[in-house]
Formats: C-alpha cells, sequence, structure tokens
C-alpha cells in the first residue's frame, strides 16, 4: 500500500513516500525544502515531485500520513488541511502523528531529547527510549526543560546546544517523512478510520479574537 506522508511543523517543508507492507515498511522517495516563509507556496510542489520520482499518481494512494505538532499555527495549518483534502478528494484515510515523534523514531536507540524550534526562545520539546516517547510533547524556554538524555536532535536541540549541554545529531533536524509512515504502519495495514487530525498547537496563537468590547465613555 502507497502512503503519503506530509509534515510543516517546522520551518521545513517535508512530503514523503513509502510503501507499508505486511512484513514491514520501505520509504521511496523524500521531498524536504526548508522555508519558514512558503508552506503554502512549497507544499503542493513537493507532492507533486514526490510522486513524479516515484512514477505514482494520487490515485494509487492507499492513506495519507501528516505530522500534526507541536508547531506554529501557520505551517501546521497548510499541512494539516492539505492532507485532510486530499484525503477526502481520494476517498483515502489520513492519519496524524505527533512530528516530535517522527524525530525520535528517526534518533534511534538511547534516551534522546527531541527539540524543535518554538520561536519566541522557547522549544517544542519530548524525551524518548528506543525511539518510544517518556515525557511530552511540551513547550518551554530551553533553560527550563529538564534535561534526561544522553543526546538531542532536532533544530531546537541544535539552536540551542549551548542551554542543554548535549552531543547533538546535526543530521537529524526535521522530522522524516519516512518515520512518519513507519508510526503509521500498523493503521494503514489494519485500514483504520481516518483520525481527525487534531494540530498540536501547545499554546494560544498571537492574534486573539476581544473577549468583549469595551464601554464607550461618556
Amino acid at each position: 500500500m502507497l502512503v503519503l506522508a506530509l509534515d510543516t511543523s517546522t520551518p521545513a517543508v517535508t512530503a514523503a513516500l513509502g510503501e507499508v507492507t505486511d512484513s514491514g515498511m520501505k520509504g521511496i522517495a523524500e521531498r524536504r525544502t526548508v522555508d519558514p516563509r512558503a508552506h503554502g507556496e512549497r507544499l503542493a510542489p513537493q507532492i507533486q515531485l514526490v510522486l513524479d520520482d516515484a512514477g505514482v499518481r494520487p490515485r494509487e494512494l492507499a492513506a495519507i500520513v501528516a505530522g500534526v505538532g507541536p508547531g506554529p499555527f501557520t505551517g501546521l495549518r497548510v499541512g494539516l488541511a492539505t492532507a485532510a483534502a486530499m484525503g477526502q478528494a481520494l476517498g483515502i484515510p489520513a492519519y496524524g502523528i505527533c512530528s516530535l515523534d517522527a524525530l525520535g523514531r528517526a534518533a534511534g536507540p538511547g534516551r534522546v531529547l527531541v527539540a524543535t524550534d518554538a520561536r519566541r526562545r522557547e522549544v517544542y520539546f519530548a524525551t524518548y527510549a528506543d525511539g518510544v516517547r517518556l515525557t511530552g510533547p511540551d513547550v518551554a524556554k530551553p533553560a527550563d526543560v529538564l534535561v534526561a538524555a544522553d543526546r538531542a536532535v532536532g533544530e531546537g536541540a541544535l539552536k540551542y546546544s549551548e542551554i542543554f549541554g548535549l552531543p547533538i545529531d546535526d543530521r537529524l533536524l526535521h522530522p522524516s517523512g519516512e518515520a512518519l509512515i513507519a508510526l503509521a504502519a500498523d493503521q494503514v495495514r489494519s485500514r483504520a478510520p481516518g483520525d481527525p487530525l487534531t494540530p498540536l498547537y501547545l499554546r494560544r496563537p498571537d492574534a486573539v479574537e476581544p473577549t468583549a468590547r469595551k464601554a464607550a465613555l461618556p
């Protein structure tokens, strides 16, 4: 079964294609462009390039997997809206996976801190042991993160490496589409119903609607 993965939870715009079988999962193609200001413009071309790389047409897809964050509001909205729209148009399920979990899985064995840049001098973070999440996801200033890990991955870990004081694997900065598919493989195999693709914002957007009008002065 061919599965498309999308992630826009970080400055990277990622699209990947993988094949899920009864015995496992293999990656087929992946495209990534790092451009924090152009998620909306970059995602559709990335999807088309990945499908073209593999010679696959959209109607051949069996499912879509989307990284649900945590991440900034605008970027997440682009990826999740695209995944939901494609799933509905093609009549296939869409599954949501925590984007930090993809980095945690790709990091492999050992105790790992995953941290991505949350802006405002904060990070989204979680900790993992052998790819399984132990704590998080959460958002905090780097100095307030309780580090119980042997190494760290993610763009946030690299940006604040002096504060974390851990060895950084700078090959793993953004969520892998292949890892997202691997994490959803059991749902794909069982043909489980799709998820609602609820975004993990972890904090309120900067712009909020006022709760009440102020009374006019006489």
